[in-house]
Formats: C-alpha cells, structure tokens, sequence
C-alpha cells in the first residue's frame, strides 16, 4: 500500500484517482492546486505524488520545483496538453513519468506500481558493490547513479539515469523501443514511444560529445555502441 498525494484544480479528476487508488488499497490525501500540495508535502511525507500541470496559484511545474528542494518523493505528472516542451520541462525538473489527459485509470495505477517498483530495487541496490563503466572522459558510477563527462560531473532527470545505465548493461546490443519502454518505465507498452523519444534527446544533450555513442536504429530502436574498445 502507499501514500499517494493527488494533486489537482478538477474535483472530479482528484476523486477518479481516488477512487481507483483506494481500491487498489492506498491511502490518498488531497489538495486543489499546487501551493496546497507544497504546504501539505513540508508536513507530510508521501510515497508517490500526482500532480497536474496547469493549476491556479501555483503551477505543476513549479510546484514540483518547490518540493524537489527538500524530497525526492516520486512525481507523476498529468497535463492536458501534450507537448513535447511540457515533456522535456517535467523531466528536466526530476518527474519520474508523464501522462496526458484524459487517461486510463487503470493504467495510472500500473504506472504508479512500476515507479515504485523502481524506486525500491533503486533502494535495495545501494548496498552493492559499486559498478563503473569508464570510456575515455566518459565515467559512470552506476551504483551511486554519478556521471561524468570530462572530469565534470552531469545532473540527469532521474529517468535518464534509468535509461542511460540500461543502455550500459546492455551497451552494443540493439535495443527495440518496445523493449526500453518495458525495461526501463516497467509497464507494459501502450504504443506511444514519443517519451522515450524525448528521454533519448535529453540523454544525448547531457553526454555532450558522447551522445554519438547512442545509435539510432531505424525501424528498430536504438544501441548503445562502443564496439572499438
């Protein structure tokens, strides 16, 4: 079971999550718009938040600024709009997934189920041996989820890190979009690849010269290749 925040100006978009949640067994709490969910996040903590974009007072992404300074709970963005610009914004600012109104309840709940899934294996791993993948300036302590280019340290959305270290595990060998999308998100694959899209171009722009390590493979996904060494 876990605590999850709802966040939204539309009543009957809180109480549709609500509901499937609390059928699910989770414990819920509510707020309407985004200074709400701050003010409730510095006195509570949560296992999951969902929060929407377009807010009065104080705007999803902006919200989600706010309570990244002090946690970093999960958040699970919802929009109505689903611009690429919304994407890259939510994931720059540490979002761990993004869904476009109007959506299926039940695969809200799968997404939640498949974050945390990934948030506790993230938790179990802290105790392993650390694991590092060196290719010229390029250095990656996957364990401690640390990332340098050039002696210089690169801050990544938490789902970059997610894709980047999976595409090491599984570097020269090609990978299908559907395969990425099961792996790394967890759920079971919708036919939307945009994000993934979107998560590789964000990727590539944080390797700098790197990013020609990711190969795009037409009609098929993509390989991380360091085949020369």
């Amino acid at each position: 079971m876990y605590k999850i925040l709802v966040v939204d100006d539309e009543a009957r978009i809180r109480e549709l999550i609500v509901k499937y949640a609390t059928f699910e067994g989770h414990e819920t709490v509510e707020a309407g718009d985004g200074m709400e969910a701050v003010r409730i996040c510095r006195q509570q903590n949560f296992d999951i938040i969902i929060m929407d974009i377009m807010m009065p007072e104080l705007d999803g992404f902006s919200a989600c600024r706010e309570i990244r300074k002090n946690s970093n709970t999960p958040i699970l963005m919802l929009s109505a709009r689903g611009e690429e610009y919304d994407k890259i914004n939510g994931f720059e600012l540490g979002i761990d997934d993004y869904v476009v109104k109007p959506f299926s309840p039940k695969e809200l709940m799968l997404r939640i189920e498949a974050i945390m899934k990934r948030v506790q294996r993230g938790v179990s791993s802290e105790k392993a041996k650390n694991e590092i993948f060196e290719y010229n300036g390029l250095k990656a302590d996957i364990t401690a989820r640390i990332v340098y280019v050039d002696d210089q340290r690169v801050d990544m959305s938490p789902k970059e890190y997610d894709l980047f270290f999976y595409m090491l595990k599984n570097k020269n060998i090609a990978l299908t979009r559907e395969k990425l999308i099961c792996d790394v998100w967890g759920y079971d694959f919708y036919g939307d690849d945009r994000t993934l899209d979107t998560h590789i171009k964000l990727l590539r722009r944080s390797l700098g010269e790197y990013s020609k390590l990711i190969v795009t493979l037409r009609g098929v996904g993509y390989r991380f290749d360091i085949s020369d060494v």
